[in-house]
């Protein structure tokens, strides 16, 4: 089993920024890929990023390319997620998720756990 816990997440003007930080535990080693997505009231979860395990494989949804960068630091088990440039529809809860196989995948029912959620507010 994998726990994840985000953090990070709380109220911002629009333009501003936030880091997101999601901590693992468990059998981390089996679950090489971390993705964040994210649901805002009434929508669907939507795919944000995802990263492999080595960091070098990384996918942004178009809404956020060149806005928000994720990262990990594997000797802490933790993924990261650099919110700059915040939109007010960048409002939702952000999920953190992990993966079993290391192939970077944008379906949020290819993800084997998942974390409670941060809620990101952003103001306009």
């Amino acid at each position: 089993q994998v726990q994840l816990v985000e953090s990070g997440g709380g109220l911002v003007q629009a333009g501003g920024s936030l880091r997101l930080s999601c901590a693992a535990s468990g059998r981390t080693f089996n679950t090489p890929v971390m993705g964040w997505f994210r649901q805002a009231p009434g929508k669907e979860r939507e795919f944000v990023a995802a990263i492999s395990w080595g960091g070098s494989s990384t996918v942004y949804a178009d809404s956020v390319k060149g806005r928000f960068t994720i990262s990990r630091d594997n000797a802490k088990n933790t993924v990261y997620l650099q919110m700059n440039s915040l939109k007010p529809e960048d409002t939702a809860v952000y999920y953190c998720a992990a993966r079993h196989t290391n192939l970077v995948l944008t379906n949020a029912r290819e993800y084997d756990y998942w974390g409670q959620g941060t809620q990101v507010t952003v103001s306009s």
